[in-house]
Order: C-alpha cells, then structure tokens, then sequence
C-alpha cells in the first residue's frame, strides 16, 4: 500500500486549505484562463480539480496513483464535475493531444522517472497547451521550519524536488517553448499544537523518508516544546509556478 492510501482519509484535515491555499490555486488557475480540456496530474483528493472544473467551465480529468486518494475525491461535493482515472503519471490512459492544458502540484519529485513524466505529460498536450507546475524554490527548503527538528529535511528535499530553472531545461528539451518560472513568497502562522499534530500524520512524503531514530527525536523535541508553552511557528512558503507552451 501507498502511504498516500493510508493518509487519504485524514489528507485534507492535516493539509488544510486555507488562504495560503486560495492564492496559490487562484495564481494556478490565472496561469489556466482558457482551458477547456484540463488534466489534474497527481490530482490527491482533488481538491483543485473540483476547482478548476468549477472556475473555468471546460472539461476536466483527475488522476493519481492512489486508490484511496481517489475514493477521497471521487466523495468530495462537486466531483461529478470530473473524471477520475488511477494511472501512473508516466502512463497516461489518454490519446495524444487530448488536452489542452495539464497541471501538476508538488508531484514531480514523486515519479519514478521524471523525464518519462514530461514526456507524456507532453504526449497528452496539443500543440499550444500549457503545462503549470506548482513547486516550491531551493531557499524554501534552506530555511525548512521544521528543520530545527529534522535537521535531514533540507537534504532529502534538495535532492528530490525538481529545481525550477532545471525544469525549465527539462520542459524545454521536451519540446515545450516560453518555459518560465512566477516565485512568490508566503509568510504563514500555525498553532504549534495544529503542527504537532501534522507531524504526527507525517503530512508531508519527507517525513516518511527520515531516519526511525531521528523523526522520533524530533518529534519528541516537538512534544517538549508545546508542552514547555510553544503557541505558534512562523514561516514563510517559497513557491515557484513552472508554466510552458506545447511547441
């Protein structure tokens, strides 16, 4: 089983989607006016998916590779607006050039092979499509606020996570054209005990890729720290908006 099978049912309580949230998927879907035929790649409980169907009027199609995670948005008010598929996202059940626009959120350092990804990513595209990419920039896991904790973090996420301008090079060598990137800072606040307890969840994938011995030495550091009379943390998300063109 996935671990997203086993996070499914508590995914979007420990990843709530607040203001943060809203401004991010309405820079999205700014990046997205137009689509009419738009896949949600690695689409989770389809939280934007629903969105995009919503906000712009096309047609639009969910997949993920977890069962559960789909069983989550198949369940979620207005998912009969979309198509949910499970497919590998280097496996796409689509005809070439079905599509119009794809998008993809913190899913690349995911894949198995991520260049096979672009490929089909750019396979399912017509000419002129449009491909977003929401991810985050390097500085954002250099200053990790969860690091002091997990001092690992910062490695393990600089070396998965995609570098945007990298991605760029990539989309490019693909056969897409104008790739560019939108940085954008978010300052956020959290109650310490609302952080606890996502580290408790391990709500993000880096937190399954710790050490045993050190993500329960972190965590217990946490649990001092809130009992000790820790109220709040703050930080700030470093996101990069990867966007390019079908040539």
């Amino acid at each position: 089983m996935s671990h997203f099978d086993a996070l499914a049912p508590d995914y979007d309580r420990l990843r709530p989607a607040g203001e943060g949230w809203q401004e991010l998927a309405g820079r999205t879907l700014a990046a997205l006016e137009g689509a009419r035929r738009l896949l949600d790649l690695g689409c989770g409980t389809g939280r934007f998916a629903v969105l995009a169907a919503e906000r712009l009027g096309g047609r639009v199609w969910g997949v993920d590779a977890s069962d559960e995670m789909l069983r989550e948005a198949r369940s979620r008010p207005g998912a009969e607006r979309v198509g949910w598929r499970r497919a590998d996202a280097a496996e796409l059940p689509f005809k070439p050039g079905w599509f119009d626009a794809v998008h993809s959120h913190l899913v690349l350092h995911l894949v198995a092979d991520r260049a096979a990804t672009v490929a089909e990513i750019a396979r399912v595209l017509g000419p002129g499509g449009r491909v977003v990419v929401g991810t985050f920039a390097p500085e954002h896991f250099r200053a990790f606020f969860l690091s002091e904790y997990f001092p690992s973090i910062p490695a393990i996420d600089l070396g998965r996570f995609p570098d945007p301008d990298g991605l760029c090079a990539e989309l490019t060598a693909a056969g897409f054209e104008r790739a560019g990137v939108e940085r954008f800072d978010q300052p956020v606040g959290a109650a310490a005990a609302d952080v606890l307890e996502r580290v408790r969840g391990r709500y993000i994938s880096t937190l399954r890729l710790l050490p045993d011995d050190e993500y329960a030495a972190g965590l217990a550091l946490l649990e001092a720290d809130v009992d000790a009379g820790r109220e709040a943390f703050d930080y700030t998300l470093r996101w990069a908006l990867v966007t390019a063109r079908r040539g």
